[in-house]
């Protein structure tokens, strides 16, 4: 039996398995940024996974930037992803909820009307996002966050962990990557402050660990695990020398005690896989373009565990079909942001007689 099927621990996270279902925004969510019952028995089908880790969730309205996204700042958001992870825990599974602040990776048009765009400093992304109000259009220019505009969004990163929590998800995912807000702190081409949290590397480290401490202090480390991928240029994110930045970030005494780091490989000028096993010291889960043979290879390099995205979108049953040598079902891209069960979860089970 390949070591992917057997149980592993990231934490006081005890998964059955190796294979963890990737975060991938799929854009479903209610207008009020509330989960239903279609992510519910999206969610749920793909229990059988050792862990799932949510699409990114918004801890705050400002904090949000694509159209349909969930979020998990009111007491109606915490209520429906209650019927979310219930349905998951009844099927034997696990899921953490990745919180995601996605910084001046935003429109005004995909947010509330009193919501702002914020970002470290005044830069605004070269491109556009996509928006159901206007179609595509600019990214927003951010607003230069003040330090009290840091505190408070600390403040909200905390009371959406702890608010995840509440709604039943058994951890949180910290997302660091894809030119989000940390990733925005942490690089020298979108952070250009000239105060305690911008300017040298020891200050654009600043909002990353007091974070990752906040939150690990609210809720325990080993229910936090972080998604990094250094290097990564998505969302107009440039850093003069991303290994010197997250060597920094991983050997720094707020991600000791972390449950995991979930680190994703790319060719971005850092051998990003590397940099996680010789500076993190926990369990690191490592992701992109791995198949079950690949899969298990990296496990037996020392890794504890591998994230599968695609695979998990057309086969709900992946697990499974992974076990038994079953054919996979093949993706649909056009489905995978348009709204309805068409493309999310209409796949077949293996099993299936239709």
């Amino acid at each position: 039996m390949s070591d992917l099927f057997k149980p592993t621990q990231l934490g006081d996270l005890k998964l059955a398995n190796k294979i963890v279902m990737a975060p991938m925004t799929r854009s479903r969510a209610n207008s009020d940024g509330g989960a239903n019952d279609l992510m519910r028995d999206y969610y749920a089908q793909r229990a059988s996974a050792g862990l799932i880790i949510s699409e990114g969730i918004y801890p705050c309205a400002d904090g949000k930037g694509y159209a349909r996204s969930p979020g998990i700042e009111t007491d109606e958001q915490v209520h429906s992803w209650r019927r979310v992870t219930d349905a998951v825990h009844e099927k034997g599974g696990l899921i953490v909820a990745q919180i995601m602040h996605v910084g001046r990776a935003a429109s005004h048009h995909n947010k509330p009307a009193d919501a702002r765009t914020f970002a470290p400093s005044a830069i605004a992304i070269t491109g556009e996002v996509y928006t159901d109000a206007a179609g595509m259009a600019p990214f927003d220019t951010p607003i230069e966050m003040s330090v009290a505009d840091i505190k408070r969004t600390i403040d909200q990163y905390v009371a959406g962990c702890e608010n995840a929590i509440a709604a039943g998800f058994d951890g949180v995912e910290l997302h660091f990557t894809s030119g989000y807000l940390p990733a925005q702190f942490l690089s020298s081409g979108s952070n250009q402050r000239q105060d305690d949290y911008g300017g040298s590397l020891e200050n654009r480290l600043r909002f990353a660990i007091e974070l990752i401490d906040a939150v690990s202090d609210a809720i325990g480390s080993a229910r936090v695990g972080m998604r990094i991928c250094p290097g990564n240029p998505f969302n107009d994110l440039q850093d003069d020398n991303p290994h010197e930045t997250f060597s920094a970030l991983l050997t720094s005494p707020a991600c000791k005690e972390l449950a995991y780091l979930h680190v994703i490989r790319m060719d971005a000028g850092v051998d990003n896989l590397a940099l996680a096993k010789e500076y993190f010291s926990g369990p690191v889960i490592v992701n992109d373009s791995f198949d079950i043979a690949s899969g298990t290879e990296i496990i037996q390099q020392g890794f504890a565990a591998v994230a599968y995205g695609r695979a998990f979108v057309a086969n709900p049953d992946f697990v499974e079909r992974s076990q038994k040598g079953i054919a996979l079902s093949k993706i649909n891209f056009k489905t995978l942001y348009t709204p309805g069960a068409e493309g999310y979860t209409d796949y077949p089970f293996a099993d299936d007689k239709a």
